[in-house]
């Protein structure tokens, strides 16, 4: 399939209730946040994987949509496929490579073709390890930013009980036990993206098949992830600015300033989305530059 032509970024809106959206484990897996701001933040690894796991679960099986950045799968499995593929034996890959100055090409080729996620967001296809395999490097043309809540978030940690006891010496002692978990009442959150159709057409061949699929992927990730840990999350809109030419007609920058989200008047602890107004101010779009909004 051929490759994009337009240059694309992109804002996703999403919010949390009564959830962790993205539990820290150097912070006994608090809800990641600023220390200076108070501001939440979720990491662009993680929005990755939702999209990740929707892909796989909605493409299961289809030619060119596997993953692999996957649970139980070691990359070297992966990789080996491509060794496969181009009839190299692994072990020799060094030396066939330095026989075939295209070899490299041919496995990047056959990684992009097959796995949904290497065509869009790239992978690093060399582990440092011995015997390790070496597929290359692929920058994708699709990159995210760290997500960062519009207000300051305000993590609690909720005791809770079970009458479930763990061992039986528990049992003689005590009826019930406690934990914790940790949450935010509310959070909405703001993810900037960048498409860039220059990395599609010379490195990945990402399309405009894939790129509606994305699309999907990014408007539905949470709504096959629901767990009582993450609480109620939610895309609430995805804009998007579609340049008409492939390296763009304007800074990225300047687009992301047109989207604002604003408390209502009156609203001083949001909890819930009606609490925000979402605008655009698509008055001052750039020359050669459309807005489209879902969600």
């Amino acid at each position: 399939m051929e490759a994009i032509k337009n240059r694309y970024e992109f804002v996703i809106l999403f919010d949390v209730e009564n959830g962790n959206p993205n539990g820290d484990p150097d912070a006994g897996n608090m809800p990641r946040i600023d220390p200076e701001t108070g501001y939440g933040l979720v990491t662009d690894v993680c929005l990755k994987r939702k999209i990740r796991n929707y892909v796989e679960t909605v493409r299961e099986g289809e030619p060119g949509y596997r993953i692999y950045v996957k649970d139980g799968v070691p990359l070297n499995r992966s990789d080996a496929e491509a060794c496969a593929y181009v009839d190299v034996n692994p072990d020799k890959l060094k030396e066939a490579k330095k026989k075939d100055e295209k070899l490299d090409e041919k496995l990047r080729n056959f990684m992009c073709s097959n796995f949904f996620d290497i065509r869009t967001f790239g992978a690093v296809m060399t582990t440092f390890v011995k015997g390790a395999l070496n597929c290359g490097q692929v920058r994708g043309p699709v990159q995210l930013s760290f997500a960062r809540s519009v207000d300051p978030i305000m993590p609690q940690e909720v005791t809770i009980t079970r009458v479930a006891i763990t061992t039986e010496a528990d049992a003689e002692k005590k009826d019930t036990e406690m934990g914790r978990k940790y949450i935010i009442p509310y959070g909405l959150y703001r993810v900037e993206g960048y498409i860039s159709a220059n990395l599609a057409r010379k490195t990945t061949g990402f399309s405009e098949a894939d790129l509606e699929l994305l699309w999907q992927a990014i408007l539905n990730m949470f709504e096959l992830d629901h767990s009582a840990a993450r609480g109620n999350m939610s895309v609430r809109e995805l804009i998007i600015f579609k340049h008409d030419s492939e390296l763009g007609n304007a800074p990225a920058y300047k687009l992301f300033d047109l989207v604002k989200a604003t408390r209502k008047d009156g609203v001083t602890a949001p909890r819930g989305y009606s609490d925000y107004i979402i605008s655009v101010d698509e008055s001052n779009l750039p020359d050669g530059v459309t807005c489209i909004r879902m969600g």
